[in-house]
């Protein structure tokens, strides 16, 4: 699939990429009023919900954003900008979709450092010292959205650079985490606390040994190629900017923080600037989480604002997240799945592999896998894709189900029909024991979970599938067009195809049946008529096939 209005490079920043969006027709004006806690992140929630076609989806500007106290905000608020469609996410990255895993796995092997300038848009006004701490000042000056109305705690930060540093070898980190906010002038930040989570929680980790408070400032509003490094799962001790430049073609711009000695993007909208107490906790939550649950209450690191800088006619973004399909998946997903794919294909060296798609609605990405094969592909190298791929991250692969080439993986019932046709549970399904636990596992009962892997190839010759050729549904669906009948999504598999077990006789009856002239295809059977035999005795079993 290729995506119309791609410019010749990524956008430098966010105000361009909002011009993109609009060239495209995937930008939507909200001018009248919209309340931030009850009304906005719901509103935009109904284009996954609702059954428009994923391509179909656009950005929301909100330029009348209220809340439920009846404030008025200066700022206008951006959702679905980042990662509504993958048609979006390509504007963002300046490239068709399908360039997109390759460009990731250059940008990777061969990234650009940033480079640091002495001013920036994201500090033509500074707020410091007691002007955070005025009613109705500093965080609360911001129109954060209450991203799971009924159910969230408070507005959330959800768009986020979050930068914190290593205190020993002094490498940036940039991570996606949410931030309550919890006063004008104090977050809390949830970084994922686990073996294999967010490297801003293994600096938190070593400020916590040293007994020192941790820096962190939270960027908000950047280009798309640098926000979406943020959520990637790269090496912990990669520079994220460094990769954001190799993807934009030029190096990325930084400035050095008012109150701490942080570098974030020059072309930010706003940033907020604090320090974390690595002594002590706070409880955080709930909050609507993107595996389809609320996290619950859990102590999460409380982070005290120092400044908050922003542009003069800045605007807030933020993110649909929750429930699956949101903005929030699609940003990982269309990363995570070629980066899949290259490790089965380069790092494992996986034979008749094609393709990875990670499931998304409801499952969030992480537990359900499916890989695609060619036809024939050894059984050895399925096993070895189905093990690699539920190993690849930790909170990755609980179900990993391999398919043939015939299948598309991004259909589910395709995929369902696979597994009931073409797999023998007893032979072709294993549970792996003491796999790390998925996401949500924090807030539950603490012991590993297991993986779930089946093989659902095709392993032999199989009768072709029962829907009309493609010519036949092609000619159908012209004339259902013509009529003025209800649109129709067009599904897979929408039209018959051969397996490898069909014969030219076969073909032969076929194409007379469809000519009209089914008498001659019995007078071939007639010839064929045969005694001692039981019903439903299959002629292969008898008669040797025609030979071609």
């Amino acid at each position: 699939m290729t995506s119309g209005h791609i410019g010749a490079r990524p956008p430098r920043d966010l105000r361009e990429h909002i011009a993109a969006l609009d060239a495209a027709g995937l930008l939507t004006r909200i001018d009248r009023p919209i309340n931030k806690d009850t009304q906005l992140q719901p509103l935009a929630r109904w284009q996954f919900i609702g059954g428009i076609p994923e391509n179909e989806r656009r950005a929301f500007l909100f330029t009348n954003v209220t809340d439920s106290k009846g404030r008025r905000y200066d700022m206008p608020v951006l959702l679905g900008a980042l990662a509504g469609s993958p048609r979006i996410y390509a504007l963002g990255m300046g490239r068709p979709v399908e360039e997109i895993g390759p460009a990731w796995t250059r940008a990777i092997a061969n990234p650009i450092p940033p480079v640091t300038v002495a001013g920036a848009p994201c500090q033509e006004v500074v707020i410091t010292g007691d002007a955070l701490r005025e009613k109705g000042g500093g965080l609360a000056a911001l129109p954060v959205p209450i991203s799971t109305p009924g159910y969230d705690a408070a507005p959330y930060l959800t768009a986020t650079l979050c930068v914190t540093r290593d205190p020993d070898t002094g490498v940036q980190n940039t991570g996606m985490y949410r931030a309550a906010l919890k006063a004008t002038d104090r977050l809390v930040v949830r970084m994922v606390a686990r073996p294999g989570g967010a490297g801003g929680w293994l600096h938190w980790l070593k400020y916590r040994e040293r007994g020192e408070p941790m820096p962190i400032s939270i960027a908000i509003g950047g280009a798309p190629v640098v926000v979406f490094t943020s959520p990637a799962k790269l090496a912990v001790d990669a520079d994220e900017y460094g990769v954001a430049g190799a993807l934009a073609g030029a190096p990325i711009e930084m400035v050095r923080c008012k109150t701490n000695d942080l570098l974030v993007p020059a072309s930010a909208e706003i940033v907020i600037e604090g320090v974390i107490d690595t002594s002590v906790l706070e409880p955080e939550a709930p909050f609507g989480e993107s595996n389809g649950y609320v996290a619950l209450e859990a102590f999460n690191m409380p982070m005290r604002v120092t400044a908050i800088t922003r542009r003069e006619d800045a605007l807030f973004n933020a993110i649909i997240s929750q429930v699956t399909p949101s903005e929030s998946s699609v940003i990982k997903k269309v990363a995570y799945e070629p980066l899949f794919l290259d490790y089965l294909k380069r790092k494992l060296n996986v034979k008749g592999v094609k393709r990875v798609v990670l499931h998304e609605p409801l499952t969030n990405l992480r537990p359900v896998i499916f890989v695609q094969f060619e036809y024939g592909a050894p059984q050895a190298e399925i096993w070895r894709a189905l093990r690699g791929a539920s190993a690849f991250i930790s909170n990755f692969g609980k179900v990993v189900i391999a398919v043939s080439d015939d299948i598309d993986p991004s259909s589910v019932d395709a995929v369902l029909w696979s597994i009931a046709y073409r797999s023998n549970p007893i032979e072709d399904a294993l549970i792996v024991p003491y796999k790390g636990g998925g996401q949500g596992s924090q807030y539950g009962e603490k012991r590993a979970d297991s993986a779930l892997l089946i093989d659902a190839t095709r392993k032999r010759p199989m009768p072709p599938l029962a829907l009309p050729r493609k010519e036949f549904m092609e000619d159908a669906l012209a004339i259902w067009n013509e009529l003025g009948l209800p649109a129709v999504k067009v599904p897979s598999p929408w039209h018959g195809y051969t397996l490898g077990n069909w014969g030219d006789d076969w073909e032969t009856f076929a194409r007379n049946a469809v000519a009209g002239d089914w008498e001659a295809n019995g007078l071939q059977t007639l010839k064929r008529q045969r005694a001692g035999l039981d019903a439903e005795t299959p002629a292969r079993v008898v008669e040797p096939p025609p030979k071609p």
